[in-house]
């Protein structure tokens, strides 16, 4: 064992170096590295084994036999690398533009998957000799496809971002529902279960939706460890390494759950929270390490199973390739007739974007497969309790199929996709490419004659390279069709994208600065990315409605009014308040240090007129903001003044870290006294850090004080009332009740306005009014009414057993409520239409 080991870790070490030549001679073959990878892998295999059969040298035959008993079997390769390429297929995938695509990419992840399974399956029996279960098998070893070279060649040629999205989409699912069908295959062919299709229907379904729910929980308790880790970057990203290990032989081995599917779903979680969660620097590190982890593996898993290829092909006949054929056609029409025949019924049926027909062509040909292929087709070759016949079966036709897809699709899929036009810009963005282009090589122009001159160049070599970028700039200005290309409405559209990114950006580099909670910054950067979705699916339209849902409170919230109205529990409310005071000042805060941009960046690409038009509807969510702020702001002014003061405080210390880094560029200081100033900032971070103390009954008696209609109240009934009052906020639209709900509780507006609609017909109730009096007044159980608030509302609830107890107590207030209540309801002889003027109720 101690003499193998060094072999082994030597020939891990000239593999590795291996990998490392093929990436530049595969760009320089313009080819996939992949596909070299696996001619490289089945060269090495093959010349090992001629190798250890003909050669006279000890230490030849020493390296030899140290590749053809590499200790790698099917094992190793679906518990050591498949989580880890599963997880980081879903980490690197933006999860929300995923989502848009959820329908095509569930169907050729599944449904592809079942209809390749049975199309080989059906199609092989006939021929192959085997029973159909051996037979399905093998369908669903080659139904998984392997996007690494695929998306490698996508990426290398700059093809269409919506096509690339949704091969890794489907690669990435489609993994499990291969191996969750193989599975139950493998059992009934060695006896292990029976072959009921209601138990194999069941069983998939458990797998899968088990594993879905295992790698969620499991991603958000680590996600929830991560502030624990102190900001340690390293101890940040080991927990994400051991996370899919954890979810994939939890569910495997002890859960009976597809373990594939929780490592992807742990990492699709870790992809939408993790900007949230980590720092941005954190972040970028973490996905950093995971590119390098991934590459090692994707090219460690191809390498290792493509010297697996002359082991798995011993004994393979003539006959073996009609079979090999068969599946080759078997799986092309399964694949077709999906991408043909089931995704036009999603956009009929409305559950999915148009996939225009260069995308199916494309996704048809790159259904390549790969090392997962060759991995369970191993792990037959592997099971005693399969027959031999079976084995070599399997062994045979899967190897065969994948080094066809391999050597002909993916040598073929560059000129496809240039054939097809898919990696060519779009009209918009190449207009918009060159207006970009334009206005920049105009500004570098001015910068660079500017520096030469400070840096003293001479004339000559300063006049020939700025001729250049004349030169430049003005090719570009002829082929500029922007004003032409892009209408008006498109281009007020690419505005407001353009800004809801730039807040993204923005927001992220304030929660560099440690003082805001994750929280609040995962509810902001979810509502930035629905505000860039809203705009490209709706325009205008759609980035307003996004931009109200941001002010809008949400299930968390309701629930914990809820608590504190019947409970009295006060606690989730204060958090939930604190929470929304800051979302809300950062949402401003952010939006006022906007307009620089939009003067210095936008107008000069979009126009003057556009831009103002963009300015005009972020005016109209900022009305809304301010509107949302100022509710808050008069209710609660210390806690207001609190965070403001906090974040000020953290931008004054992003300056000073700013300005120490400029001092140490400058060398006017050295590192120790820079190291000393940092630590002295550090300080100060952690304290201004500590969360602030929100208490949701502050000020409540003065507020209660203020209500014209409890003026002249004893202090001790107004104290009382404080105690009893519990606080509701209803935002513009929210029905703060209907037509027959159950009369409870009375409301009093402390700010607000709210349309109350009813038998008088339609009342604008504002501060210091009452609603929801006359069904108590009259002892009546049900609503008569409805009471809809017509912006950001802040009320005080009384329950009625209260408010009768009130009444009871203070005569004159009973008197008052009463001649308003009187004042509302429609006389006999008066059209609804007549009805009082909210002046008049207001002045009863």
């Amino acid at each position: 064992m101690l003499t193998s080991l060094p072999n082994t870790l030597l020939a891990i070490a000239l593999l590795l170096i291996v990998v490392s030549a093929i990436q530049p001679l595969a760009r320089r073959l313009m080819l996939s590295s992949t596909v070299l990878l696996a001619v490289v892998g089945v060269l090495l295999g093959g010349g090992a084994t001629v190798l250890i059969d003909t050669s006279h040298t000890k230490a030849i035959d020493e390296a030899a036999g140290t590749l053809l008993r590499f200790p790698v079997n099917a094992q190793a390769f679906l518990f050591i690398f498949l989580p880890l390429l599963v997880f980081h297929g879903a980490l690197s995938i933006d999860v929300r533009r995923l989502a848009r695509d959820w329908a095509p990419v569930l169907v050729m992840a599944v449904v592809a998957v079942f209809a390749t399974t049975a199309a080989i399956g059906f199609a092989l029996q006939p021929l192959s000799g085997v029973s159909l279960t051996a037979c399905l098998m093998l369908g669903a070893i080659v139904a998984t496809t392997d996007p690494s070279a695929v998306v490698g060649i996508f990426r290398d040629i700059g093809a269409d971002s919506r096509l690339t999205r949704l091969v890794e989409g489907e690669s990435l699912l489609n993994d499990a529902a291969a191996i969750s069908i193989f599975t139950i295959f493998l059992g009934q062919l060695t006896g292990q279960h029976g072959a009921a299709p209601l138990d194999v229907a069941f069983s998939f379904v458990t797998s899968f939706a088990g594993g879905l729910a295992v790698g969620f929980l499991m991603a958000r308790a680590m996600l929830f460890a991560v502030p624990l880790m102190g900001g340690n970057r390293t101890a940040e990203v080991t927990l994400t390494l051991a996370l899919p290990y954890v979810a994939f032989i939890v569910c495997d081995h002890m859960l009976h759950v597809s373990g594939v599917v929780a490592a992807a779903a742990a990492g699709l979680t870790v992809s939408a929270v993790g900007p949230s969660t980590f720092r941005p620097r954190s972040w970028q590190f973490l996905q950093d390490i995971w590119d390098q982890l991934s590459f090692w593996g994707s090219s460690m898993v191809f390498i290792l199973a493509s010297m697996l290829v002359p082991r798995l092909l011993l004994g393979m006949q003539m006959r073996d390739l009609l079979l090999i054929g068969v599946v080759i056609l078997a799986a092309m029409a399964a694949r077709a007739a999906v991408l043909f025949g089931v995704m036009p019924l999603l956009r009929h049926a409305r559950l999915s974007q148009r996939v225009p027909i260069p995308f199916k062509v494309t996704m048809l040909w790159g259904g390549l497969r790969g090392a997962i292929t060759l991995a369970l087709a191993l792990a037959v070759t592997e099971n005693a309790a399969v027959p031999t016949h079976i084995q070599q079966f399997v062994a045979i036709v899967a190897t065969g199929y994948v080094l066809s897809t391999l050597l002909v699709n993916g040598t073929t899929l560059r000129f496809l996709v240039h054939a097809l036009k898919l990696d060519r810009l779009s009209a918009t963005d190449q207009a918009l490419r060159n207006q970009v282009v334009a206005i920049g090589l105009g500004e570098v122009r001015d910068r660079l004659r500017r520096t030469a001159g400070e840096l003293g160049f001479s004339p000559p070599a300063t006049a020939h390279v700025i001729e250049m970028y004349d030169r430049r700039v003005k090719v570009e200005t002829a082929a500029n069709t922007f004003d032409t290309a892009i209408g008006d409405r498109d281009r007020v559209v690419l505005g407001l994208i353009t800004f809801a990114s730039q807040e993204r950006s923005l927001l992220l580099e304030m929660f560099q600065d440690q003082g805001l909670s994750r929280r609040v910054m995962e509810t902001l950067l979810w509502t930035a990315e629905s505000m860039i979705d809203g705009a490209r699916a709706e325009g205008r339209y759609g980035y307003i409605q996004a931009a109200r849902k941001r002010l809008q409170p949400g299930m968390r919230f309701h629930l914990a009014q809820w608590l504190h109205r019947r409970f009295r529990i006060d606690t989730p409310l204060m958090h939930c308040m604190a929470e929304r005071f800051e979302m809300l000042l950062l949402s401003h805060l952010v939006s006022a240090s906007m307009s620089r941009f939009m003067r210095r960046r936008m107008e000069p690409v979009l126009g003057q007129r556009v831009t103002e038009v963009v300015g005009d509807i972020i005016g109209r969510r900022e009305d809304l903001l301010s509107e949302a702020m100022e509710t808050l702001r008069v209710q609660y002014p210390g806690y207001a003044e609190a965070l403001e003061t906090r974040i000020l405080r953290q931008i004054g210390l992003r300056m000073e870290i700013e300005e120490y880094a400029t001092l140490r560029r400058e060398s006017l200081v050295g590192e120790e006294l820079h190291d000393e100033l940092l630590r002295g900032l550090e300080t100060l971070r952690a304290q201004i850090s500590r969360p602030l103390q929100f208490n949701i009954q502050s000020g409540l008696d003065k507020r209660i004080e203020e209500l014209p209609i409890f003026a002249g109240l004893q202090d001790a009934l107004l104290h009382d009332l404080a105690m009893s009052v519990t606080i509701r906020f209803a935002v513009p639209g929210e029905w703060i009740y209907r037509s027959r709900h159950s009369a409870r509780s009375v409301f009093f507006i402390s700010r607000g306005e709210v349309v109350l609609q009813g038998g008088a017909g339609e009342l604008t109730l504002g501060h210091g009014d009452v609603l929801g009096e006359s069904e108590l007044l009259a002892g009546q159980q049900r609503r008569r009414g409805r009471a809809r608030a017509a912006g950001f509302c802040y009320l005080l609830e009384l329950e009625a057993s209260a408010f009768r107890r009130l009444l009871a107590e203070a005569p004159e207030l009973a008197v008052r409520i009463e001649r308003i209540a009187e004042a509302r309801r429609p006389s006999p002889a008066v059209a609804p239409e007549a009805a009082p003027a909210p002046a008049a109720v207001a002045s009863a």
